[in-house]
């Protein structure tokens, strides 16, 4: 009996990396099915809300022509207007639903390196191809791992140097974890998603301020595997799946 005990845990243990494996290709999986359900959620959504506004717009149009013929009070156009805001604010805030949507899909699709397998007894340990102060460049995506430790209290100094350079606010997308990342059930606590594209003047100039403060970051040039669109640098560590 304890040699089979011995047996069944030599077996575990000699299992282990490949379980560990597929769990987390399980899990990634998982992710973008639940991503790619909600962005098709929100297309729906966007056409109901373009629908509503347009609906809304010919509103304020008639009541404005029915007000130059005094047939109804200024109150009631007022009103149509109102009813066009909040259509218009519902489209805008799907809208940008989506654009975080598309991000945290392009960001899900490309996978971490595994780990470097600890080194044999008496060889020296094999070098790390994103390993501190390097990074690499694909078709898809330039990352890079820095040295400094990031955290979101670190922001104002990214955003204090991309208005000086460029004369407006950085166009954030989605500031640390987002009602919409709890949704995903995406860890995005300590990253930053900015909407401009590595190969625009300004991309190329915040990623160069990025490695030169050693702060780690993805980039993505636009459609990703054929599957996420919207061009984005993500600022931080890597997000995984909560």
């Amino acid at each position: 009996m304890r040699r089979l005990g011995l047996l069944l845990l030599t077996v575990l243990l000699l299992a282990a990396p490949a379980l560990a494996k597929d769990y987390r290709s399980s899990a990634r999986a998982d992710l973008i099915a639940a991503i790619e359900a909600y962005r098709a959620a929100l297309d729906r959504l966007v056409n109901i809300h373009a629908t509503a506004v347009s609906r809304a717009a010919e509103g304020v149009d008639k009541h404005r022509d029915l007000l130059a013929r005094g047939l109804v009070s200024r109150r009631d156009f007022e009103q149509s207007e109102r009813v066009l805001e909040a259509a218009q604010a519902k489209l805008a805030e799907t809208r940008r639903e989506m654009v975080v949507t598309n991000h945290s899909l392009a960001e899900a699709l490309i996978e971490e390196p595994p780990p470097t397998p600890p080194p044999a007894p008496g060889r020296p340990a094999p070098p790390d191809r994103l390993a501190p102060e390097r990074h690499e460049t694909t078709p898809f995506f330039v990352r890079y791992r820095g040295h400094a430790r990031w955290t979101l209290a670190e922001a104002p100094r990214v955003q204090t140097f991309f208005a000086r350079q460029f004369g407006r606010p950085l166009p954030v997308s989605a500031f640390g974890q987002t009602p919409l990342h709890d949704r995903l059930g995406f860890d995005h606590r300590e990253a930053v998603d900015v909407a401009i594209g590595p190969d625009s003047t300004e991309g190329a100039a915040l990623m160069s301020f990025l490695r030169g403060a050693g702060i780690s970051f993805m980039a993505y040039r636009g459609a990703v595997r054929g599957e996420a669109t919207g061009a984005h640098i993500h600022i931080g560590n890597a997000s995984r799946r909560l």
